[in-house]
C-alpha cells in the first residue's frame, strides 16, 4: 500500500503538469513585463509616445505607477496562462499519440493554438478586465476612476455593481484576440523548435531562445488589432447621457476604420512588440528551465 500511493499522486501530478508549468512560467514573466505593459496601455489611451508616457507617469505618478494592476497580471497568467499553454500540450499529445508519434503538421498545430487560446481565455477574462481598469484607472478623470486596491478588490467591485456577467465584459473580443495570439504563439514556438534543432542542428538554449524569438513576433503581428480593440471596449465610459462610445466589437472595428484607417488598429505596435515577444520569449524560456528543474529533481 505504502507503493500505491506515490504512484497515484505521480499520476495525478502528471495531468496537472503541464497547467501548473504554464502559469508559473507566465506569472514570472509578467513580474518582469509588467511596466512594458503599462506603458503599451497608456500609448493605446492616447497619451503620447512611449518616451512621453514614460516621462509623465514618471513624473507625476512615480515609479510604482508602473506595476499599478500588477496584482490582476499575476492572476490573469494564474488563470489564462495556466489554462492555455497546459490545454495546448495536452491537446498536442493527444494529438501527436493519434498520429503515431509523428510531428504534427503547422495547420494541426494552428488549430489546436486557436483551441488553447480560446479556453485560457474564457477563464481568464475576469482578471484581463479587472487589469485593464487598473491599468486605465489613471488616466481617467477623478470623478470616474474606479480606484480598485487590487485584483480581487476589482472583480468583487464589478461584480456588486455591474453583476456577475460583468466579468465577462469584452469577452467576445478577447477571446478572439486570444484566439489570434496563440496560433501565432504556440504553433510557431513548436514548429520553431523542430526547424532549428532538427534542420538547423541549434543546441537546447539556441533553439529555445531563437524558437522563443519566432513565437513572439507572430505573437504580436497576429493579435495587436483584436488587442486594440478589446482594450477599447474594456475601458469605455458612459457619457452623460448614458451612452458608451461603442455599441460592441464590431462598431468598435468600424468606426476606428472610418476614424484611423487599418493601421489605427496598429497603434502602440513597437511597443507592443516590445511587450508581447519578451512576454512570449521569458514565457518559453522560464517553463524551459522549470522543467529541466523538475527532470532534475525527479518529479
Amino acid at each position: 500500500m505504502g507503493e500505491a500511493k506515490p504512484k497515484s499522486q505521480s499520476g495525478v501530478w502528471n495531468t496537472v503538469k503541464p497547467f501548473v508549468n504554464g502559469g508559473a512560467s507566465g506569472m514570472l514573466a509578467t513580474c518582469v513585463i509588467q511596466p512594458i505593459d503599462m506603458i503599451k496601455v497608456r500609448i493605446q489611451l492616447g497619451q503620447g509616445s512611449a518616451v512621453q508616457v514614460t516621462k509623465n507617469m514618471l513624473s507625476q505618478e512615480g515609479f510604482g505607477a508602473f506595476y499599478k494592476g500588477l496584482s490582476a497580471g499575476l492572476l490573469r497568467q494564474a488563470t489564462y496562462t495556466t489554462a492555455r499553454l497546459g490545454s495546448f500540450r495536452v491537446l498536442t499529445n493527444k494529438a501527436i499519440d493519434a498520429n503515431g508519434g509523428k510531428p504534427l503538421p503547422l495547420l494541426q498545430k494552428a488549430a489546436i493554438g486557436l483551441t488553447a487560446g480560446a479556453i485560457g481565455a474564457c477563464v481568464g477574462s475576469p482578471a484581463d478586465l479587472a487589469l485593464i481598469r487598473m491599468q486605465a484607472d489613471a488616466t481617467l478623470p477623478v470623478a470616474q476612476r474606479r480606484n480598485y486596491t487590487n485584483a480581487f478588490h476589482a472583480l468583487y467591485r464589478i461584480t456588486s455593481d455591474e453583476g456577475v456577467l460583468a466579468l465577462w465584459k469584452g469577452a467576445g473580443p478577447t477571446v478572439v484576440r486570444a484566439m489570434a495570439l496563440n496560433m501565432g504563439m504556440l504553433a510557431s514556438y513548436d514548429q520553431s523548435v523542430e526547424f532549428f534543432r532538427d534542420s538547423l542542428g541549434f543546441g537546447e538554449v539556441s533553439t529555445v531562445v531563437g524558437a522563443s524569438a519566432v513565437s513572439g513576433f507572430f505573437a504580436s503581428a497576429c493579435s495587436l488589432p483584436f488587442d486594440y480593440v478589446k482594450t477599447q471596449i474594456q475601458k469605455m465610459q458612459p457619457d452623460a447621457d448614458g451612452k458608451y462610445p461603442y455599441t460592441g466589437s464590431l462598431d468598435c472595428v468600424l468606426k476606428t476604420l472610418k476614424s484611423g484607417g487599418p493601421f489605427k488598429f496598429y497603434t502602440g505596435f513597437p511597443v507592443y512588440c516590445v511587450r508581447i515577444a519578451p512576454h512570449v520569449m521569458m514565457t518559453w524560456i522560464f517553463l524551459s528551465q522549470i522543467q529541466k528543474i523538475q527532470k532534475k529533481i525527479g518529479i
